[in-house]
């Protein structure tokens, strides 16, 4: 799918998304799946997941994290390499290592993990952060 054909406001959420605005990239997202059909509905779901998982994060929602990162991730796999002007792979990749780290880290450490990731609150405070949160990468 060319990247033309997605509408403007699913490029304002990855804009939200990249700037670690999850909650509002979860609410411009969730306008355009609701109206959307397959595939777009699937792709739209799939990074709308993502973000929520990185918001229960910053409130330390170790259990909402891990569940949405999971289904973000099962959903976005059939869209590799890319999508829409999106890579798809690296952000699945990326999704794939901060899931493995709230795993092995458990939930115990969930306030100290969601700090390493510069996520605190229900924001993201980037000189905090000593790992990298998923971001949305254009191809171009």
């Amino acid at each position: 799918m060319c990247s033309n054909l997605l509408p403007v406001e699913f490029w304002q959420g990855v804009e939200e998304f990249n700037q670690r605005q999850f909650y509002a990239c979860h609410d411009t997202l969730e306008a355009i799946w609701l109206e959307s059909g397959d595939p777009q509905k699937t792709f739209y779901q799939g990074i709308l997941q993502i973000a929520v998982a990185c918001y229960h994060l910053s409130n330390h929602n170790w259990k909402g994290a891990l569940m949405l990162l999971g289904e973000g991730i099962h959903r976005l796999r059939k869209y590799e390499p890319d999508y829409g002007g999106i890579n798809i792979e690296n952000l699945v990749d990326c999704s794939v290592e901060m899931l493995n780290i709230l795993q092995q880290a458990g939930e115990d450490n969930v306030v100290n993990l969601a700090s390493q990731f510069g996520l605190e609150d229900g924001r993201w405070i980037e000189d905090r952060s000593s790992l990298s949160l998923p971001k949305i990468e254009k191809i171009l």
